[in-house]
């Protein structure tokens, strides 16, 4: 098992990474909750998988567990079923010794994360992550947030979780869509802050959709998000560099009704693209781009994806980045290394609406 611990002030939590760990969670668990009752917060896809299985582990460590099973997607992430959950949590009569278990991938922890964070002014909060994406990104750093109407992620805090339990054997019941997804984070990570990183993902061979080590990457990757969030946990500065693509990658969902595109596709495109105007912009090293799409590629992901000047103004106006007319975007000077480049949005916005020169 591979431990890595998160320290943030006022607050310290592992992570832990093994397959199998499923089993464990109960008395995991037990050693970070102080009180008797459990919320397993996880979807419809997820429930029949593992759910019996983590409850299972749970009750035999003196838990009373209940379950709340919402739809998988990103319309989960909803006013609507955050009440929900609410509703849940009190009916059970949940205190703020006791604790919520996200179950899933980043929509169940997201949504499960926010109502942890506000009910009762905050409980307890597990992550345990089934998805690649979730695994290596969004289950780590207490970032959780529910959609509005006006876009994705408006609504949320800063809630670190009292524990991550990655558990690397419930990747091998994921749809090769699901694994390419969560492969963009993993890009992400060699593309901004590990060269090595990015250059095995260029030479490894794929195996049941995943590179060889997969332990072993995924653990790289949370290890550094530990790195950037111990040192910025609000966002205020280092940690933007994490949402590499993001900027368009909501752009790309939001023009699609978060249907066509998963979050994963759309974060690949949007380094595409970014890297692609870093390179216009002279900020970006020549041949990165390149290089990036084919990894992309490689690993079934677009490397563009279709957006009007309206949609990406949209987008701008909306990113949490932006400072009045201008915005830290976040760019590469070369693979490994990542940069914030304040630009104003209207400049940006120009770069954006031109047709692509590869």
């Amino acid at each position: 098992m591979k431990k890595l611990k998160v320290s943030i002030p006022g607050r310290e939590y592992e992570i832990l990474t093994d397959g199998g760990i499923l089993d464990r969670a109960g008395e995991m668990v037990r050693k970070t909750v102080r009180g008797g009752r459990i919320a397993l917060v996880t979807d419809e896809n997820v429930m029949p998988l593992y759910g019996d299985r983590v409850r299972g582990a749970l009750e035999k460590a003196g838990f009373s567990v209940r379950p709340v099973v919402i739809p998988a997607g990103e319309t989960s992430k909803s006013m609507a079923m955050l009440e929900r959950l609410y509703d849940e949590f009190m009916s059970f009569e949940l205190t703020r010794a006791d604790a919520v278990l996200a179950l899933g991938g980043g929509v169940v922890g997201d949504l499960a994360g926010f109502a942890a964070a506000t009910i009762l002014r905050g409980v307890d909060f597990i992550q345990v992550p089934t998805t690649l994406l979730a695994q290596v990104d969004s289950s780590v750093g207490g970032k959780v947030a529910i959609d509005l109407k006006a876009g994705k992620n408006l609504a949320g805090a800063f809630y670190q979780p009292r524990l991550v339990l990655i558990d690397t054997d419930c990747l091998h019941t994921l749809p090769p869509r699901e694994l390419s997804g969560g492969m963009a984070e993993v890009i992400k990570y060699g593309a901004i802050r590990d060269a090595a990183l990015f250059r095995r993902l260029e030479e490894a061979e794929i195996r049941e959709g995943l590179p060889a080590g997969t332990e072993e990457i995924v653990c790289r990757c949370c290890d550094i998000k530990r790195e950037i969030v111990e040192r910025d946990e609000r966002d205020t500065g280092e940690r933007m560099v994490l949402n590499f693509g993001h900027t368009l990658a909501h752009a790309y969902e939001s023009a699609y009704n978060f249907e066509k595109y998963t979050h994963g596709e759309a974060v690949a495109a949007g380094m595409c693209r970014i890297a692609l105007l870093g390179e216009e912009l002279g900020i970006t090293e020549p041949g990165t781009a390149k290089r990036l799409r084919a990894l992309v590629r490689k690993w079934g992901l677009p490397d563009a994806i279709e957006c009007t000047p309206e949609q990406y103004g949209r987008a701008l106006r909306l990113d949490k980045k932006g400072e009045g007319g201008s915005i830290r975007l976040v760019a590469l000077k070369a693979p490994g290394e990542a940069v914030l480049y304040q630009i104003k949005k209207e400049a940006l916005l120009e770069l954006l609406s031109r047709e692509v020169r590869e």
